[in-house]
Order: structure tokens, then C-alpha cells, then sequence
């Protein structure tokens, strides 16, 4: 009986053996035959593509930010209205450089740069890219999906008198405390272990 399950589980490694190597041979043959078909929109591999994510790095300085700035204002006022910058070098005391790029999915790389100078620990000058509005900004990262229609956040004055109306209930004192049969007692372990 075990001479036949030898027998038995030989043939199915050499079945398998054999499977592979025509699947390998397989897929050869095919890369070869659809190698022009790598770039076209018929190849259904190309049909499915991985999802990116949106890459953000560094800090975003707005130009509402940007026009707060000043010649004279100590660092930490400076670091108050544009944050911690993203380089600090100890080579170079008097520069700090916010730098702030993205990167997303079917779009071009941004990245802008701003660059500040101190003079005696005061701010001296400021130079940089052309920064974006915070406006201009959240338009730029609109994934241009459409959620539905946005709801209106404000109470008509049917819905303004019938909030007045409504006296003040005991319902509202019982939502915020719960009676104390419904508080659970909580026994803790203690924090260190007996003294031995």
C-alpha cells in the first residue's frame, strides 16, 4: 500500500514539474507576442492601473502668509506667521528655506520655495517663487469629484422660532449624566507591584 502512494505522489510532482515549465514556456510566448501591444489601450493590462497617492512634503506658505512678513521682525515672529522652517542649516544661521512640493497622479510635480534672510536675528529679506493665494491653493488640490449637492448650514426662521419655542427639558439634564446604576464600577489593578 505505501509503494503505491509513493508511486502515487511521484506522479503528481512530475504533473506538476511539468505544468510550470509549460506555464513558464507559456508566458514567454506571450510577452513575445504581445510586445506591441505594451503601450496601446488594448492590452488589458493597461486597463487596471495602481492607485497613487498624493505626495505632499515640506511646508505650504501661503501668499496671504508671504505679505505679513516684514524687514525687522524677530525670528520668532517670523516663525509665528510661516512656521518652523523645513531647512535650518548650521552653515547658514542667517537662512531659513521652506520648501514645499507635490506630487500627484497625472499631474506635473509643484514645487515652491521661499527663502528667508536675518541680519542680527531681525528679518532682512525675503525671496522665493510667486506663492499661491490659500484660495488658488485648495483649488489646485480640487480632485474635480462630485460629491452632490452641499447642504445649506443655516436654520430658516420657521426652524429659528420652533428652536425658541422648545422650553429647556429635564431630557437634556439626563443625556449629559447618566444615573448611577448605569455607571459601571471599574476595579484597576494596582500600578507597581508588592514590595517582596
Amino acid at each position: 500500500m505505501s509503494a503505491l502512494s509513493a508511486k502515487y505522489r511521484y506522479g503528481i510532482q512530475t504533473a506538476f514539474t511539468v505544468l510550470v515549465c509549460a506555464g513558464l514556456a507559456a508566458c514567454g510566448s506571450i510577452k513575445g507576442m504581445t510586445s506591441g501591444l505594451s503601450e496601446s489601450k488594448v492590452n488589458p493590462a493597461n486597463w487596471i492601473t495602481p492607485y497613487k497617492i498624493d505626495v505632499v512634503q515640506g511646508n505650504f506658505v501661503s501668499k496671504e502668509q508671504v505679505e505679513l512678513l516684514k524687514p525687522g521682525m524677530a525670528r520668532a515672529q517670523v516663525r509665528d506667521v510661516l512656521g518652523t522652517p523645513l531647512l535650518a542649516s548650521v552653515f547658514h544661521a542667517n537662512r531659513w528655506d521652506y520648501v514645499f512640493t507635490l506630487k500627484r497622479e497625472n499631474t506635473e510635480p509643484q514645487s515652491l520655495r521661499l527663502t528667508v534672510f536675518f541680519k542680527d536675528d531681525v528679518l532682512d529679506r525675503f525671496e522665493g517663487d510667486t506663492m499661491p493665494s490659500e484660495a488658488d491653493f485648495v483649488a489646485k488640490l480640487d480632485t474635480h469629484r462630485k460629491l452632490g449637492k452641499v447642504p445649506v448650514l443655516e436654520l430658516t426662521e420657521e426652524q429659528l422660532k420652533a428652536v425658541e419655542k422648545k422650553p429647556a427639558t429635564s431630557a437634556t439634564a439626563t443625556a449629559v449624566k447618566p444615573p448611577p446604576a448605569a455607571q459601571p464600577s471599574a476595579s484597576y489593578p494596582p500600578l507597581e507591584s508588592p514590595a517582596r
